[in-house]
């Protein structure tokens, strides 16, 4: 097992979970004082055995923080992978030729910071893409993705199947908390832009991996993306995924229940197969030579 050791925190790091700590105490403590119908006695008793308290939630955020920061998990859900980009894509295309094409596809939507596309890429990033933003396109994320979906449809003249149809509601598909959280980030720092413009790789950097492999292993600045961005990549570099060898495509950044159930256990994801595009879902801890997690990447 690969542990880290106290010489490999930057002081920057001490300092923000310190504050983590801080903020999960007073949390803790609002919790408590809501939840915890006791009297002024119980009160009492508990301040009386203080030392107890303070032990649980030191053993509490010890194995938590293990628990997150131990990168070789999954490790055997790996695999070698000699597949990669055989249809032609290379790296994204430029950020202009992307949004004039989601203004094609999408009437009305409006533009993007395309500045932001000058800036120097994060290691592991091919490039920029334009991303608009699923509220922009739907009520829902689920209806969102239909609405991709219904695209890409149609401009593959037919060749699409969503094996999932009827199945996208919210009891089935939701982006991962992580996923939600960074794409809130980037709307936040790109606001008045209905596209946002994202640093991303097409799945190749994570070929061979199972779905929580990659969440494991993927750094604080990536995260996985879902089938709503991966559909509208897809929609801008339609040369990606034209062939039965072309690398797959994990959704990473999407967790999916296959029975409506609320067990999140799965995830979607793009192949290609029989001459036509596909879209299904499987565990997310099965590891395949032909898939890899597209993701994208806050700027460093």
């Amino acid at each position: 097992m690969i542990t880290s050791t106290p010489s490999k925190r930057t002081e920057g790091q001490e300092t923000k979970y310190r504050r983590l700590i801080e903020d999960a105490a007073r949390h803790a403590v609002s919790l408590a004082f809501d939840k915890i119908a006791a009297d002024q006695d119980g009160w009492q008793r508990v301040l009386e055995r203080g030392d107890e308290v303070k032990e649980a939630i030191a053993e509490i955020v010890v194995a938590k923080t293990r628990e997150l920061s131990v990168t070789n998990q999954f490790a055997d859900e790996e695999v070698k992978s000699s597949y990669g980009y055989l249809s032609g894509y290379t790296k994204p295309k430029s950020i202009t030729g992307q949004t004039n094409r989601l203004r094609e596809l999408l009437p009305g939507i409006g533009y993007a910071d395309e500045v932001i596309a000058a800036h120097p890429l994060t290691p592991g990033a091919e490039g920029h893409v334009a991303i608009p933003r699923w509220e922009k396109i739907a009520p829902t994320y689920g209806e969102a993705v239909e609405k991709v979906f219904a695209l890409l449809k149609k401009t593959r003249d037919g060749k699409f199947v969503n094996y999932r149809e009827g199945e996208l509601g919210a009891k089935y598909l939701r982006q991962s908390s992580h996923a939600a959280k960074m794409w809130q980030k980037i709307g936040d720092e790109q606001k008045g832009n209905d596209i946002l413009v994202v640093q991303a790789q097409f799945g190749i950097n994570h070929r061979g991996r199972s779905i929580r492999r990659v969440r494991e292993v993927m750094p604080g600045f990536e995260f996985g993306l879902g089938a709503f961005a991966i559909g509208i990549m897809l929609l801008t570099h339609p040369e990606r995924l034209q062939h039965r060898d072309d690398l797959w495509i994990d959704c990473a950044g999407d967790e999916y229940s296959p029975d409506a159930g609320g067990d999140f256990s799965h995830a979607p994801f793009f192949d290609f197969y029989v001459g036509q595009l596909e879209f299904n879902a499987s565990w997310v801890d099965d590891p395949s030579e032909d898939c890899g997690s597209a993701s994208a990447f806050l700027p460093q």
